[in-house]
C-alpha cells in the first residue's frame, strides 16, 4: 500500500519564498498547496483536506490571524504553524490567541521550518489525520464504504447517493465531535449560501432515517454551529 502524504495548507504572499518552501517541503515528501493571498488560502482549505497550515502573518485579502480563527472554528483539530517577520510580544500573543500550535520568525533556515513542522504533527491529534484517509467507517451497527457508496446494517445494504455519501463519511470523520455547518457547506457544495443549506438540511433528514435502524446512533443538531453524529460506545 503506498504510503499517504501529509497535506499541507502553505498560505504565503512573498513571491519568492513560496514556491521556495513549496519546494522544500514538497522535497522532503510532504503534499503542498500554495496560496498566496488570505482569500484563496481560505478557499483551498474549504475544498480540500489539510493536515496542517502554514500561515504568514500579514498577507493580502485576509491576514494570518483572522485565517486562522476561521481554520480553527471549521477544524479545531488542524496543527497551524505561523511565519512572520515581526518578533515583537504582542504578535506572539495574538498569534496563540488565534490558534497557533508554533510560531517562526523569519528569517528562518529551512531545517528549522521542518523540524518544527514535524514537532507539531507528533504532537497533534493524528486520529483525524488517519480518519480523512480512510474509506470504511464503523458507526454503531452500520458499516459505511465510502468508496462504494453503500451504507451496511446487518444483511441490508442502503446505496448512498452522492451527496448523502459524502455528508454521512464527514460526519463520520468528526465522530461524536461538532461538524461546523460552513465548513461542510463550503466543502461539499462550494458554497454556504441559503439555497444550499436548505439542500444539505434535507440530506441530513434523510440519513437521519437511515440510521434509525441503530437506537444507539443519532444525527444531533448543534444550534448555531452543525452537527454531530453521535454514536453510543
Amino acid at each position: 500500500m503506498a504510503e499517504v502524504k501529509i497535506n499541507i495548507l502553505l498560505a504565503e504572499d512573498d513571491v519568492s519564498l513560496g514556491p521556495l518552501l513549496k519546494e522544500y517541503l514538497e522535497a522532503k515528501g510532504y503534499q503542498v498547496g500554495l496560496a498566496e493571498d488570505g482569500e484563496k488560502a481560505s478557499q483551498m482549505f474549504f475544498k480540500h483536506n489539510y493536515d496542517l497550515a502554514i500561515l504568514d502573518v500579514m498577507m493580502p485579502q485576509k491576514d494570518g490571524f483572522t485565517l486562522a480563527k476561521e481554520i480553527r472554528k471549521a477544524n479545531p483539530h488542524i496543527p497551524i504553524v505561523f511565519l512572520t517577520a515581526k518578533s515583537m510580544k504582542e504578535d506572539t500573543l495574538e498569534g496563540f490567541k488565534s490558534g497557533a500550535d508554533d510560531y517562526i520568525t523569519k528569517p528562518f533556515d529551512m531545517e528549522e521550518l521542518l523540524a518544527r513542522v514535524q514537532a507539531v504533527l507528533r504532537r497533534s491529534n493524528k486520529s483525524l489525520v488517519q480518519d480523512e484517509n480512510m474509506k470504511v467507517f464503523k458507526i454503531g451497527n452500520f458499516t459505511l464504504d465510502s468508496e462504494k457508496q453503500i451504507l451496511t446494517i446487518n444483511d441490508k445494504q442502503i446505496r448512498l447517493t452522492s451527496k448523502e455519501n459524502q455528508l454521512l463519511r464527514m460526519l463520520c470523520i468528526h465522530k461524536n465531535q461538532i461538524l461546523d455547518r460552513t465548513f461542510a457547506l463550503r466543502s461539499i457544495w462550494n458554497d454556504d449560501n441559503y439555497f444550499n443549506g436548505r439542500s444539505m438540511d434535507v440530506y441530513v433528514a434523510k440519513i437521519r432515517k437511515y440510521l434509525k435502524e441503530d437506537p444507539n446512533v443519532e444525527i444531533i443538531n448543534i444550534h448555531g454551529k452543525g452537527f454531530k453524529l453521535h454514536v453510543k460506545e
